[in-house]
């Protein structure tokens, strides 16, 4: 099947009691057993609820995969697959990943015996020299939050396998629609389903897609035990969100590569960050591992004040945190979504004070570059 077939298809059954062609939400927390023993496959909703299943089902046939998981947040999907580690190990993670990643790794589990060190992988060479005896695993982010860096997944997988360690993409930014980490060999892909799989603005959740039976039986361990499940009806939100995908995403691409390539050329931005531009490091490993190069765009201007006013002057484009909605979302990465990370780790990753994420929408491009353009005529 096509993607846009999984998409609407994919793990999804009518109803069997009424033939209802939506998949019902079950806001059940228990379920009546026939006797001791015998039940219909669901014991109780912290373990498995019918809706959350066909979410799993579904995610796990976009990326590929053989199990998906569901989690209460991307954040709370992440930190499953944190604890598949125990204290004294080291993991390797992207130099520039979303703020929430960093926050976890070094103000939260730090604290519990994991070493987390950022590294430039764009060069695998540096992820390379980075790995120690003491290395289980290895986070990437691909394309990264907010500056667009890309990573060699083949290469990623290649050396991980090679070492015994655990590879895991953040595949958020792209979604399995532009790239697919388990084709390359990738061991897990963890997507924050509040973003574009949703793209509605309106749920959180977490998934976590796999193919390694160990793994999968571990995390579905941690996911009963821990609890940070996804609710059926954001599972049901997020199912509604996922028929529309690969329509969406096509529309975040092409309105996408028109703003970047309008505001590359524009005088008052200094640098753009935009896999689909030829001036971007990683241009052409991004042509070989992505199917087009996403909505997110983020572009510098070169100082605090200036951006503070890009954000005051724009009227479509809104400013806030998330990104991936239909709408078209702005932020300054060094006070919202980068704020816990130090300054001086900032400005080592390029998240300078100058620099603008913006989420590039749906919306008439047209209408879009034309509110950029009246906002920085007013820097």
């Amino acid at each position: 099947m096509g993607f846009s077939t999984k998409a609407v298809h994919a793990g999804i059954e009518p109803d069997p009691s009424t033939g209802s062609i939506m998949t019902p939400i079950h806001l059940t927390s228990t379920y009546v057993q026939e006797e001791l023993g015998k039940h219909k496959g669901y014991e109780y909703s912290r373990v498995s609820n019918p809706t959350r299943t066909v979410l799993e089902k579904n995610i796990a046939a976009l990326e590929n995969g053989k199990e998906g998981l569901a989690f209460a947040s991307g954040m709370a999907a992440e930190s499953a697959i944190f604890q598949l580690l125990r204290a004294g190990d080291h993991i390797v993670v992207s130099r520039d990943v979303y703020g929430g990643t960093y926050r976890l790794g070094k103000l939260v589990l730090n604290d519990y015996g994991l070493d987390f060190e950022f590294v430039d992988t764009t060069d695998v060479d540096n992820l390379k020299a980075a790995i120690k005896p003491n290395t289980k695993m290895v986070f990437v982010e691909t394309p990264t939050n907010p500056t667009m860096e890309i990573t060699d997944l083949t290469a990623v997988a290649k050396l991980c396998k090679a070492k015994k360690l655990i590879s895991v993409v953040d595949n958020t930014f792209a979604t399995p629609y532009l790239q697919n980490p388990l084709d390359f060999g990738i061991d897990i892909v963890v997507h924050s389903a509040t973003k574009y799989l949703n793209g509605h603005s309106d749920m959180l959740g977490g998934l976590i897609v796999l193919n390694d039976p160990g793994l999968t039986e571990r995390l579905r361990f941690i996911q009963k035990s821990v609890g940070a499940i996804l609710s059926p009806f954001e599972a049901w939100m997020c199912l509604r969100g996922i028929k529309t995908l690969g329509l969406r995403m096509a529309r975040h691409d092409t309105n996408a590569m028109e703003v970047a390539t309008f505001l590359s050329t524009h005088r008052k931005v200094k640098k753009v960050n935009y896999p689909g531009l030829v001036s971007h490091p990683q241009h052409r490993l991004a042509m070989k591992q992505m199917r087009g190069f996403g909505g997110m765009i983020s572009f510098d201007l070169g100082a605090l004040d200036k951006a503070k006013k890009l954000l005051k002057s724009v009227r479509l484009c809104a400013l806030a945190e998330s990104l991936g909605g239909v709408e078209t979302l702005i932020s300054h990465p060094a006070t919202m979504t980068h704020a816990s990370v130090p300054p001086e780790e900032r400005k080592r990753i390029g998240v300078t004070e100058g620099l603008v994420r913006i989420s590039v929408g749906i919306e008439d491009v047209e209408d879009i570059i034309a509110d950029l353009k009246q906002a920085l005529a007013k820097v």
